[in-house]
């Protein structure tokens, strides 16, 4: 999570979206930079609204635009997929190493979840439910929308690093397993969609 003090934003690390490559290229410019432990860097819309979006107000007594990025969903569980096949997984129970992209998916569409396919969801990340979430949504694909975003709101030319970049696999499906994929991400579908 990246805060902008002068510029009033905030920038929430929606998981597998590039956040580390865009934290890295904008630490310097921000007033408060979270990237450890995870659960700080990852802070969702939810506990944004609840704890620290209304001591930013309070202290700066002007509302902050919250930004994020939305990856296309099957894609965005495709790079969870990927990124649990690397080899310096510590904990053999989230490896995805021995398994199919279509038994990842299964698990993840099971209740409960295995802990290799235990990696939530963007939907509950952005959405707040009974709250607002965030102000201004982007699609991951089509970053340079974001990026152009930024420059103008930071006043600054930003080039993104190549950084944490999950190695790459098959992500072939089964059609009904692609059917059980858009049934149990529906609201992450739904989402993603309604972005312009």
């Amino acid at each position: 999570m990246l805060v902008f003090w002068e510029q009033r934003l905030a920038f929430l690390a929606t998981p597998k979206t590039g956040t580390t490559a865009i934290e890295a290229a904008l630490e310097s410019l921000a007033a408060v930079s979270i990237q450890r432990p995870p659960l700080l860097k990852h802070t969702s819309v939810r506990r944004y609204r609840r704890f620290i979006g209304p001591y930013l107000e309070a202290a700066s007594g002007q509302p902050f635009t919250v930004v994020a990025l939305m990856r296309e969903p099957r894609a965005w569980l495709g790079s969870w997929y990927r990124y649990r096949q690397r080899e310096d997984i510590l904990d053999a129970a989230k490896s995805t190493a021995a398994m199919s992209f279509d038994e990842f998916v299964r698990g993840y569409a099971s209740d409960p979840q295995p802990d290799f396919a235990a990696v939530g969801s963007q939907a509950r990340f952005l959405d707040a439910k009974g709250g607002s979430g965030v102000d201004r949504l982007f699609r991951y694909e089509e970053i340079e929308t974001f990026i152009d975003f930024l420059e103008e709101r930071l006043g600054c030319e930003i080039i993104l690093p190549r950084l944490n970049v999950s190695p790459s696999a098959p992500l072939d499906l089964a059609p009904d397993t692609e059917d059980l994929l858009r049934k149990t991400m529906e609201r992450d579908f739904t989402l993603y969609e309604s972005l312009g």
